[in-house]
């Protein structure tokens, strides 16, 4: 199963906002009613009791019913998570001081792709048709980075971001899949440079410490508007560069093996603000599922004294050590008289491991 996330343009929002208020309405209902016949019965309701409560009210709502379905299935899937007898209260209120954000759910028999087309050189531009009620149709045009066409469509969430922007959450079950290479790589995860790879590659996050002067001057002038687009902004660029990195791992090897380090470590620290905007956990995240898409090994191991050990010829007496040893960057090796990129050789050690380790 696979989820592609996909732009929906600005000028449904009103209309989709609309339907996010009906969802939300349903949602409460159901709420509310699960947890009054707990309290009556000392039992939950179950996804399939919930729907008896909501058939028909489609019609009044402008909902198709297996949209109602799709409610009930994800109230008692959440309760049954969260283990919680009542979950929070959904609105769509602008005022209020927790808004939920837009969510509209879709079954596979509600939905359809109607035509795909080009827009410019590289962007497509896709038509998604939905079921509502009394026989309507909900249209909506969409940018499509993935093109519909070459999937079968199974279910969709139309989802809001904080921003008011919408988007279409489709689920696929085949896909085309990513083919792996053939060579073998290490990944050392760092502050400096987020991951670098034993055959030199790097990805460098610190690209999105431009806009910080733009975001300090938004939150001084208390412009939150303006605040949520710079973040935005930031999030996006990090995604956009840990992909490209990632894929471009993926297609050029069969085995990847990086140091098994946790953010949760360094959060106490000084270096809490470099090792978040690192996004070690979001790259070890794609390359698990990326790996596993393209039938790559993904592995884990144990980086203690990477870089501290020679690559080339195991000792240990001339590389940096310590706190005070982080700035060294390149050191020398008297025994094998090499020199070495610390990071560079950290991760064909971490390579090194991770083959003894097969």
């Amino acid at each position: 199963m696979k989820t592609l996330k996909l732009r929906i343009k600005d000028k449904h929002a009103t209309q989709l906002n609309i339907l996010a208020g009906a969802v939300n309405f349903v949602w409460n209902y159901v709420n509310e009613l699960s947890f009054k016949h707990l309290q009556r019965t000392g039992k939950f309701f179950s996804a399939y009791d919930l729907a008896a409560y909501t058939k028909g009210s489609g019609e009044y709502l402008n909902l198709h019913s297996q949209t109602l379905q799709a409610i009930s299935e994800v109230h008692a899937k959440s309760r049954k998570q969260f283990k919680k007898a009542k979950l929070s209260w959904r609105t769509n209120n602008p005022k209020a001081k927790r808004r939920s954000l837009g969510w509209i759910p879709f079954k596979k028999t509600a939905i359809k792709h109607i035509s795909t087309r080009q827009s410019g050189k590289k962007s497509l531009k896709s038509t998604l048709q939905f079921s509502l009620a009394n026989r309507q149709k909900l249209t909506i045009d969409l940018w499509d980075s993935y093109n519909l066409s070459l999937y079968n469509i199974n279910t969709c969430e139309l989802v809001q971001d904080n921003r008011g922007h919408w988007y279409a959450c489709v689920t696929v079950k085949e896909f085309p899949k990513t083919k792996c290479g053939t060579g073998q790589v290490g990944i050392d995860l760092g502050c400096k440079d987020s991951a670098v790879s034993s055959d030199g590659d790097q990805l460098q996050i610190k690209v999105t410490h431009q806009y910080a002067e733009k975001l300090a001057i938004a939150q001084r002038a208390k412009n939150k508007k303006r605040v949520k687009a710079i973040h935005a902004k930031i999030k996006n660029t990090r995604q956009d560069l840990i992909h490209k990195f990632t894929s471009k791992l993926i297609k050029a090897n069969n085995l990847i093996v990086v140091g098994k380090i946790k953010s949760t470590s360094f959060t106490s620290s000084k270096l809490a603000k470099s090792v978040y905007d690192a996004g070690w956990f979001e790259v070890k995240r794609q390359l698990d599922y990326k790996c596993a898409n393209a039938g790559c090994h993904y592995i884990e191991v144990n980086e203690a004294y990477t870089t501290q050990t020679c690559s080339c010829c195991g000792s240990r007496q001339d590389s940096p050590k310590g706190r005070s040893g982080l700035g060294i960057r390149v050191w020398f090796c008297r025994s094998c008289k090499t020199t070495h990129s610390r990071d560079v050789n950290g991760a064909k050690n971490i390579l090194a491991v991770g083959l003894g380790r097969l």
